[in-house]
């Protein structure tokens, strides 16, 4: 199977390609990108024997074609570069660039209608209804690499799923789980990144400690599964051995179980409908003693009850919540604003984008485009004062 890896540079991106490089006669890489990570990305494309790689940056142009001369890689750098490499000639494009910068290359893969290996959570929470849409036009299919969604697809009874009650996603509940608004008042970005259970990159890291990333992830199940928010729920798990769960309509609860590591996903979705050994550590229930669940605490996370509400209210009030959450997890991780503020701000944001009657309308890519322009214009204004 030939492979197009896009954000290689990143934790999903080097996960991946960790199960690549150990299944050489399964898999080749066609192209992999990266944002401005030149020696990460000439490495990894010199270590599996990718075709091309490519910068988004353009200026790394340069240090990219020197860092592969002599190595039969081809190199390239640009946006549209990036949009081209989404394009490629390959069985599957792993789509895990971080951020709304995923959504065009993502879109352009699905247009040419590849098998999509989801990992881009803005193209479902910014324009999920759109991208559902071009998906099924261009034939192209969705397997989500998230541990939540692959977990609710590999318990999802395609026959039988008029007869779901409702999809459970679980939550860590982060590194603030037990703390008082007080105490989560003075985190330090530091503090922040320190995720009891999973490795993730910066942003998730952060989105998951205020719960945002679990209403993003609770927006994508309604566009991957068809159901409505109320059908949605989500539980706190701090163990992160259960990772979803769905209730069916004679009572029976179906749950995928596994150790916290994104390989298990990954590979599930690289080697659908097979399955191939992975080197993940095997979840020992004995030795793990006890599984716990508790409702997610509303006052203290309000990200989770406002991600609720932008899903009620639309696409563009989606497109919103997330840019305007980028701009504030970078602002925190500047140290601009508290880690309270962040929610804070997108709230802000989101109520005066609609109070300006930007949130009216989304029924195209484009539109989607300037919402998400807006609210990072608006999210900006807030952080700095």
């Amino acid at each position: 199977m030939r492979l197009s890896v896009l954000g290689a540079t990143g934790s999903i991106g080097q996960s991946t390609l960790d199960i690549v490089a150990r299944n050489p006669e399964r898999f080749s890489i066609a192209t992999l990108t990266a944002n401005r990570n030149a020696h990460g990305l000439a490495d990894a494309a010199i270590r599996v024997g990718a075709e091309r790689a490519v910068l988004a940056d353009a200026e790394g142009y340069n240090l990219l074609k020197d860092l592969l001369a002599g190595t039969g890689v081809e190199a390239a750098a640009g946006a549209e570069a990036v949009e081209e490499a989404a394009m490629a000639d390959a069985d599957m494009v792993v789509a895990a660039i971080v951020g709304a910068a995923g959504l065009a290359p993502t879109l352009a893969a699905v247009k040419k209608g590849r098998a999509i290996a989801l990992a881009n959570k803005e193209c479902l929470v910014c324009a999920g209804s759109l991208f559902m849409e071009l998906a099924e036009r261009h034939g192209a299919s969705i397997l989500p690499v998230d541990s939540e969604h692959n977990a609710i697809f590999q318990v999802l009874e395609t026959k039988n799923s008029d007869q779901v009650e409702k999809v459970i996603l679980t939550a860590s509940g982060g590194p603030f789980r037990k703390f008082s608004l007080e105490e989560m008042r003075g985190v330090t970005p530091e503090e922040a990144l320190k995720h009891p259970n999973w490795d993730m990159g910066q942003r998730i890291s952060i989105d998951s400690a205020t719960m945002m990333n679990k209403g993003f992830e609770v927006i994508e199940a309604h566009y991957l599964y068809g159901l409505a928010a109320e059908r949605l729920e989500v539980l706190v798990h701090p163990q992160s051995a259960v990772h979803g769960l769905v209730q069916y309509r004679d009572g029976s609860l179906l749950a995928q179980l596994g150790t916290p590591d994104m390989r298990t996903p990954i590979s599930h979705c690289l080697a659908w409908p097979e399955r191939i050994p992975v080197p993940t550590q095997r979840l020992d229930l004995a030795a793990l003693g006890s599984l716990t669940f508790e409702k997610p605490d509303g006052l203290r996370f309000p990200a989770l009850p406002l991600a609720y509400r932008a899903l009620e209210a639309g696409m563009a009030a989606t497109a919103a919540l997330n840019a305007a959450d980028e701009v504030a997890v970078d602002s925190f991780l500047r140290r601009r604003i508290g880690f309270l503020d962040i929610v804070a701000i997108v709230e802000k944001t989101i109520e005066t984008l609609d109070r300006a009657g930007e949130l009216s309308n989304c029924g195209s890519i484009f539109d989607v485009m300037n919402v998400d322009a807006a609210a990072r214009r608006s999210a900006e204004e807030f952080s700095r004062t």
